[in-house]
């Protein structure tokens, strides 16, 4: 499908000055600034890899009728430094992939910098009564753990990929129906090219006893899998827990992988249903004091060699190729306007870790100051052997009209 000429014309129209948005009214837009450098010692790259990065996001939100609302929302990122110049196919690993329209272009590609924007939001939203039906590229977040959310089949998340608050979106079709205040079944499928990349599920949550409950059920990559999901606390402090049961891996294997015989089995040759299961708790304390503990697991995660199947595990819908995987959280209100954190993630079978410690300072109510860590240690090949160690500056305004 050629679409190259479709999405300059909507990135066009996008970028004309907001003024020119008053014209939809109701309306209203928002958005935010950042630039961030950081600076990274990979240890599968020779050169330190100084980058600075230029993010900007625009959203805004139609509502021409009580029943009818629509979003359209993108981001447009300039990429300076080490990073485009030595990372392998850096610009590939940066952009957006879908099935169908990419909504995306790319301003411009030289050696040191690359300019990137996309429409990761556009939407259509109708709703009577207790009815909701919403069609296009959204947010489908289900799942109630912090970290790690097994049920959350359309858009995994990864708590390192801080800078990109909003997450991925899909391009999917979702009926909801509110049987009561907190309790709804719902409906969503995310077509795509062939049986292998298309998603479609049912999902069910209500509340009893103090607890949100649910379930769901559906087909992703051509396997089945059901689950379910709670969150509650016990005596103030959270309680939460996900599962997943999924049909054998080797029925969504690609039409072509990697065996990574050298490394161990590929996920793609299990023909055993897997279960994937997250348990986790937190408690804040009356002084402001945050702690949270998070476990995830995994049937079939590697106990060895875990670094060497990661992006295996992304297309077999695994959100870690390891076993177990331990997270641990402090964070503290050092002052109103200013908060200390560190979180650790932890593989006990080959014992690499990544230690992310980070410190926020809200200098006024739209200028925000964060300084980031990440810290990885291991062997090769394990989990986060060859993550690399890196330090972030970034700097965010945010403005709304």
């Amino acid at each position: 499908m050629k679409i190259l000429n479709f999405r300059k014309v909507i990135l066009f129209f996008v970028f004309l000055p907001l003024p020119a948005l008053a014209q939809l009214s109701p309306y209203s837009v928002n958005g935010y600034a950042k630039y961030l450098f950081s600076t990274t010692k990979s240890p599968l790259i020779v050169e330190r890899l100084n980058d600075h990065l230029i993010h900007v996001r625009i959203n805004t939100r139609w509502y021409p009728t009580e029943s009818l609302q629509a979003a359209l929302e993108l981001r447009m990122r300039g990429f300076y430094g080490g990073s485009v110049q030595h990372v392998p196919q850096f610009l590939d690993q940066i952009k957006s992939h879908y099935d169908y329209v990419q909504l995306d272009n790319v301003l411009w590609n030289t050696k040191k910098s690359i300019g990137y924007a996309q429409i990761d939001r556009l939407w259509l939203d109708y709703s009577l009564d207790n009815l909701e039906i919403t069609l296009g590229r959204q947010r489908i977040a289900w799942g109630t753990c912090l970290v790690w959310n097994v049920i959350d089949l359309f858009n995994p998340q990864s708590i390192l990929d801080f800078d990109y608050e909003e997450k991925p979106g899909a391009d999917a079709l979702r009926i909801q129906y509110y049987t009561g205040a907190v309790s709804r079944i719902e409906f969503s499928v995310k077509p795509g090219k062939n049986k292998k990349s298309t998603i479609a599920a049912a999902f069910l949550s209500f509340n009893t006893a103090g607890y949100d409950l649910c379930g769901i059920t559906g087909i992703r990559n051509n396997r089945w899998i059901f689950g379910g999901a709670w969150a509650g606390d016990i005596l103030k402090a959270g309680f939460r827990g996900e599962f997943l049961v999924s049909d054998a891996p080797n029925k969504g294997a690609p039409d072509s992988y990697s065996n990574s015989s050298y490394f161990g089995t590929s996920f793609f040759k299990y023909d055993k249903p897997v279960v994937s299961a997250v348990l986790s708790g937190d408690y804040t304390f009356p002084n402001s004091f945050y702690i949270h503990s998070e476990v995830l697991y995994n049937s079939n995660g590697k106990v060895e060699n875990a670094g060497a199947f990661y992006w295996e595990a992304l297309q077999a819908g695994m959100l870690s190729p390891a076993r177990w995987s331990l997270f641990q959280e402090f964070s503290y209100n050092i002052m109103p306007l200013i908060k200390g954190s560190v979180f650790g993630i932890f593989n006990p079978n080959d014992k690499s870790s990544i230690i992310v410690p980070q410190f926020n300072w809200s200098i006024t109510a739209n200028l925000d100051f964060t300084l980031i860590g990440f810290l990885a240690s291991g062997a090769h090949f394990t989990e986060w052997g060859d993550y690399g160690n890196s330090v972030v500056v970034r700097f965010k305004y945010s403005f709304s009209t």
